[in-house]
């Protein structure tokens, strides 16, 4: 079936500032689009259950049992949430999406090839950006409260993950390292030339 909306996704580290550029996106967007956000984990039970289960664990989990959780979670999120807004024409906008799943659990040690076949039913993003943000920054930025992944030695392997993955065209980089002002006005900018030479 094919979509008739644009789905693009924001990935970075945690602390990058990801969340509040995707929502500040989203609302600059709304003045010529019909852009919704939303975000994974998801709001669905079983995104739910990983906050829980996962994120706010003492200890992480198997990063087996991560990757089929989150990719659990991703199929409910695009059936319920992303393929509905996308068929009435919307333009949504995901904070973390199927390159999370490859970066954390793939810097954990799980097959990336694995990972994109457990997700074979996530539909793939229109453009995939990544706010790329140093390591050290975005740890000094989590204190004191971090969760399980959100340490120095599994946020600088993840970003080597999302490099990989920027070298080979699948996502597209923004240095998330200026203003938060400047930030935003790359991430709008490069989201409208895409879509002014795609629509």
């Amino acid at each position: 079936m094919r979509r008739k909306g644009f789905f693009i996704c924001v990935e970075g580290l945690d602390g990058c500032g990801k969340t509040t550029q995707t929502k500040l996106l989203v609302d600059k967007l709304k003045s010529g689009y019909n852009a919704v956000y939303t975000a994974e984990p998801s709001q669905g039970s079983i995104g739910r259950f990983i906050k829980e289960y996962c994120l706010d664990a003492e200890q992480r989990v198997s990063s087996v049992v991560e990757a089929l959780l989150f990719a659990a979670d991703r199929c409910e999120h695009v059936e319920k949430v992303v393929l509905p807004a996308l068929n009435d024409g919307k333009l949504v906008v995901s904070d973390r999406y199927l390159y999370s799943s490859l970066a954390y659990q793939g810097a954990a040690g799980v097959d990336l090839d694995w990972i994109r076949q457990i997700n074979e039913h996530a539909i793939k993003a229109d453009l995939a950006v990544f706010i790329d943000v140093f390591p050290d920054t975005v740890v000094q930025r989590l204190k004191p409260k971090r969760s399980v992944m959100e340490n120095l030695g599994t946020q600088r392997r993840v970003r080597d993950v999302y490099l990989r993955f920027v070298e080979n065209g699948e996502l597209t980089r923004i240095d998330g390292n200026a203003s938060k002002a400047r930030v935003g006005e790359k991430l709008l900018k490069l989201v409208l030339g895409f879509l002014e030479k795609t629509c």
